[in-house]
């Protein structure tokens, strides 16, 4: 890539993924007055507030931040396979993905739950607290890859050692 494109998809990686952060805080603070609210037109407003925000902010913030980060990895020195740091980021993204994903059932459900009728106390309280522990989980590896991207642990693999070989070996006429 050229320098300008380079850094234009640095930018927009960087951006989505703060805002991929950013949005799951949000996701977490709206899941705790949730679970934890007394005032139930508030915790109606969080659960269906909460959907929107998971459909319209965090999912387009995951893809956003994953196709970025593997136009990135592939048109840069980094590479995707070269460095190990750059590998488990993958590694870690893709499943955090399928969470994500996966999490919209039950996120729909209290949503869908909320908008029919005022939730009680013990209304749906497993998928309550579910909602509220997946999303520290999932600030949690946000965090992890955000540091593994600010510190960017040494370490090649195999393949970018060869790579390294490859390039710094004298080329044959």
């Amino acid at each position: 890539m050229t320098s300008g494109l380079r850094k234009a998809v640095l930018t927009a990686h960087v951006t989505s993924s703060v805002g991929w952060l950013g949005a799951v805080a949000g996701f977490l603070a709206l899941a705790i007055v949730g679970l934890t609210g007394d005032d139930a037109p508030t915790v109606r407003a969080a659960y269906l507030a909460m959907e929107q925000l998971t459909w319209l902010v965090i999912v387009p913030l995951n893809f956003a931040s994953l196709l970025t980060g593997l136009v990135q990895s592939l048109g840069s020195a980094w590479g995707l396979f070269r460095h190990y740091w750059v590998l488990v980021k993958l590694l870690i993204t893709l499943p955090a993905t399928l969470v994500l994903l996966v999490h919209m059932q039950p996120i729909s459900l209290l949503a869908g739950a909320a908008s029919k009728t005022t939730l009680s106390g013990a209304d749906l309280h497993g998928v309550r607290n579910l909602l509220v522990t997946a999303a520290g989980a999932a600030l949690l590896v946000l965090l992890v890859l955000t540091t593994l991207s600010i510190y960017k642990p040494r370490g090649m693999t195999r393949y970018g050692w060869r790579r390294q070989r490859e390039q710094r070996a004298p080329s044959q006429p």
